[in-house]
């Protein structure tokens, strides 16, 4: 049950900020954030009102059942309205729960998608470029921006790496619970028995931060610069284009090499650099404030195995929710990735709920 108290705070809060909205000594700077938090308690403010006189009518309705004086007539009667009562107020509640539920400032940044190609030599570098290509698809429907920042082919048109920004409504919150190893079991091209193979690849997903986000001084990085080298390691270019960026205080380090100005590189480096510093931030957060993490949905980590592709049977199986769906080819093309991505969403909803009622 929600404490009665959190209620009137919402009601009290929305009063206040109405008041210092139609004031003229709100500072500019203010004003949006104000804006922003009056209307995301616009949309609860009648749920609440509502719980406060659904708490009222329970007690009277209680009061009279218990009522020596009241015939019988009148007690079921009574009953029948408490038990409507009860079912009403499940949904109200459920819905200024989720409300009070701890906000991610994360969930609605763009995000950044690191894949790279695990176990499995030449398999999983192909599967690493199938799951860029699946993402790609969802962004294309979605009519999300995604745009490559860095790539690192292998033969056969797989993938040993490739980093991308996907930009949009509310990104990270949708990719999230990406984060992790995808494990592939299929026969490849090069088998001639017919035999599966498994094999792996892990996706990264970090909220891209701004400027604001992380402030990075330049006494903390040390930033080396070298020749850019294709397969095998021969020489791309003749001038030191490539750039290493190292963040000494957190020992992140990024490399960069895809642009042949060096200045081009460095950007981009530091891009990176700023979202993986701003996760790390985070992930430093997140584990003071739960020391227990089993709870979660999953702790991002890209060595948790979190999805497994069989393709012999069509079937795909999200581990952290026991969630199996035999339609591999629909998710593959970008179709169905709402519903896996909905109840992981709906899942950690939950699990947070249980949280907020201990």
């Amino acid at each position: 049950m929600i404490p009665v108290d959190k209620v009137r705070e919402i009601i009290s809060k929305h009063k206040i900020l109405e008041k210092e909205l139609s004031s003229d000594k709100v500072d500019k700077k203010k004003f949006a954030k104000i804006s922003k938090e009056y209307s995301d308690l616009n949309e609860i403010l009648n749920d609440a009102k509502q719980f406060l006189s659904f708490d009222k009518t329970e007690r009277e309705l209680i009061k009279l059942i218990d009522d020596n004086e009241t015939d019988q007539e009148m007690k079921e009667l009574a009953k029948a309205e408490l038990d409507e009562l009860n079912k009403k107020i499940k949904i109200n509640e459920k819905k200024l729960k989720l409300f009070l539920l701890p906000k991610d400032d994360a969930d609605k940044k763009n995000a950044i998608i690191e894949i790279r190609a695990g176990t499995g030599g030449l398999e999983a570098s192909l599967f690493a470029a199938d799951l860029f290509k699946m993402y790609e698809k969802v962004s294309n429907k979605r009519k999300w921006l995604l745009e490559l920042i860095s790539i690192s082919k292998s033969e056969a048109g797989g993938l040993k790496e490739v980093i991308a920004s996907i930009k949009g409504q509310n990104i990270y919150s949708s990719l999230k619970f990406e984060s992790g190893v995808h494990r592939v079991q299929r026969v490849p091209e090069t088998e001639t028995q017919g035999r599966v193979h498994t094999s792996a690849a892990t996706v990264a997903v970090l909220p891209e931060a701004e400027e604001v986000d992380v402030k990075i001084d330049d006494k903390d990085l040390r930033i080396d610069v070298f020749r850019s080298s294709g397969p095998g390691g021969q020489s791309v270019n003749t001038t030191d284009s490539a750039v290493r960026i190292t963040h000494i205080p957190t020992g992140i380090v990024v490399s960069q090499q895809d642009e042949k100005s060096q200045i081009r590189n460095k950007e981009k480096g530091l891009k990176i650099l700023r979202s993986r510093i701003y996760e790390f931030e985070r992930k430093k957060l997140e584990d003071a404030r739960s020391k227990d993490r089993k709870n979660k949905i999953g702790t991002g980590d890209r060595s948790e195995r979190i999805r497994t592709y069989n393709f012999p049977q069509g079937r795909i199986t999200d581990h952290r929710i026991n969630l199996t769906l035999h339609k591999l080819e629909e998710f593959m093309e970008g179709e169905i990735f709402d519903e896996i991505v909905d109840s992981l969403n709906l899942h950690a909803q939950e699990e947070e709920l249980k949280g907020l009622e201990k």
